[in-house]
């Protein structure tokens, strides 16, 4: 697949220099739309709450790897860094966070000094692609990405590219907004950042194809939905975003057009 280079420059410069985490609407911090499992009733959500509902969706991702002490764990698209020096922290384990963003890259070494002189050997920030990734044959037990493979023009050849640095038994967890199935919808006029091809909204079921292309086995698709688009949206409408287009996530998941999905393999 052709690479959109407009397309791409948008997320360079939207992830760059005009610094997506330091919006209200991500809390100054990761960058999901949350794993809620709390934020009951009518009341307003707190800023710890929606915080909170983010390192919830790195946790949900990377329980998925079932990691042991001392694994080796790559995480595509890192952004600020928050979650992989989470990971490191929380499961033991040895974490890589890519990014292709120089910017972030930067922000993400700054942001998490301490942990990273805390946790020697164990987080480190890389600059690669995920279409090429900058990592040796059988090299990790775990990939996992969160919320960025709709930022990603060829999944395919990511799918070929996990699989290929997946020691035999390591396995791969993303959790992203996908399409339910194939076919027409309105997402696009109703999605700024779908509109201008910042991200992509592919079927979940092509992309489950193609890890087991790339020789991956018991390949999971599980929706996540309901703990993600009701509450972010009563997030959103606590934020100056309250009238844009944002709102428009949910109604697009309340009419079957878009869901979010966690997605599982084994190498």
């Amino acid at each position: 697949m052709t690479q959109d280079s407009s397309a791409q420059e948008r997320r360079d410069l939207m992830y760059g220099e005009h610094d997506l985490s330091s919006l209200a609407i991500f809390s100054g911090s990761f960058i999901n739309y949350g794993y809620w499992t709390g934020a009951q009733g009518d009341r307003p959500i707190t800023v710890d709450e929606r915080t909170e509902s983010q390192a919830e969706m790195y946790r949900q991702v990377v329980s998925r790897l079932e990691p042991r002490l001392g694994d080796r764990l790559l995480e595509l698209g890192c952004g600020i860094g928050v979650g992989a020096a989470m990971v490191a922290h929380e499961f033991g384990v040895m974490v890589t966070g890519l990014d292709r963003s120089d910017e972030q890259l930067e922000r993400a070494r700054d942001v998490n000094a301490e942990a990273i002189a805390g946790l020697p050997d164990r987080l480190s920030f890389e600059k690669g692609s995920v279409t090429d990734l900058p990592v040796a044959d059988n090299a990790v037990e775990g990939v996992y990405a969160v919320e960025m493979l709709q930022h990603v023009d060829d999944l395919a050849q990511t799918a070929r590219e996990v699989g290929r640095v997946l020691r035999p038994g390591g396995r791969f967890a993303t959790a992203g907004f996908f399409a339910p199935e194939a076919g027409r919808t309105p997402i696009a006029e109703l999605i700024e950042t779908v509109e201008s091809g910042i991200d992509v909204i592919r079927p979940v079921g092509e992309f489950a194809a193609d890890l087991g292309d790339a020789g991956l086995e018991d390949v999971r698709v599980d929706s996540i939905g309901e703990h993600v688009w009701p509450y972010f949206d009563r997030w959103v409408a606590q934020t100056e975003y309250a009238d844009s287009w944002g709102r428009n996530w949910l109604r697009c998941y309340e009419n079957g057009w878009i869901d979010y999905y966690m997605v599982t393999a084994r190498r």
